[in-house]
């Protein structure tokens, strides 16, 4: 089937879970930046992006998470916890953390999502591999999670709703699977 680039880029994006150690170019990183920033809104584009490209912070990060998950009812998540091999980020060299302004209403959920994908769509195209990684959100959960939002200086009245690593990719790239044919009803 003819396709687009757009979406064809929809297409072959797949989550990578192993990054190599070399750090992004800062003009695809401002490019994914941009890609995030003309997401579609519901409310004043009202989100903030925090890059964090720095091996301690990444590292706190990945144990503040794994420390709220010791704490959680659910075995899977007490078991990575617990895991000092696990690391919830990859080893990605690059994290991008998508906050949304806790005063701006309606849809934040939605806006910061939209931004995110913006940006893993953006990645894929530069030929960067992407994870949204919803696990290190627990970090802002943990003992820890007052001073890490100082540390990364997220701004008063805002709060981490989607996270995503970027980075180059280590090993090939994987085909999508065929998708589910039966998620889809039309009423004419």
């Amino acid at each position: 089937m003819e396709t687009n680039e757009t979406l064809k880029t929809i297409k072959q994006r797949r989550s990578i879970r192993n990054f190599k150690e070399q750090q992004i170019k800062n003009e695809d990183l401002y490019k994914i930046l941009e890609a995030g920033s003309y997401a579609p809104y519901a409310w004043d584009q009202s989100w903030h992006f925090t890059v964090v490209q720095n091996r301690e912070m990444l590292d706190r990060l990945n144990n503040a998470a794994k420390d709220a998950a010791r704490q959680m009812d659910d075995d899977y998540f007490k078991k990575l916890g617990n895991d000092e091999q696990y690391d919830c980020l990859y080893g990605a060299p690059t994290l991008i953390i998508v906050s949304g302004d806790k005063q701006a209403g309606i849809q934040l959920d939605a806006d910061c999502a939209a931004a995110t994908q913006n940006m893993l769509l953006a990645a894929e195209s530069l030929g960067l591999g992407s994870c949204w990684i919803l696990w290190v959100l627990m970090a802002f959960h943990s003992s820890e999670a007052a001073q890490l939002l100082k540390d990364l200086k997220i701004p008063d009245g805002y709060r981490p709703y989607d996270t995503a690593v970027f980075g180059y990719r280590k090993g090939p790239v994987v085909t999508a699977q065929e998708r589910k044919t039966d998620l889809i009803t039309f009423i004419r």
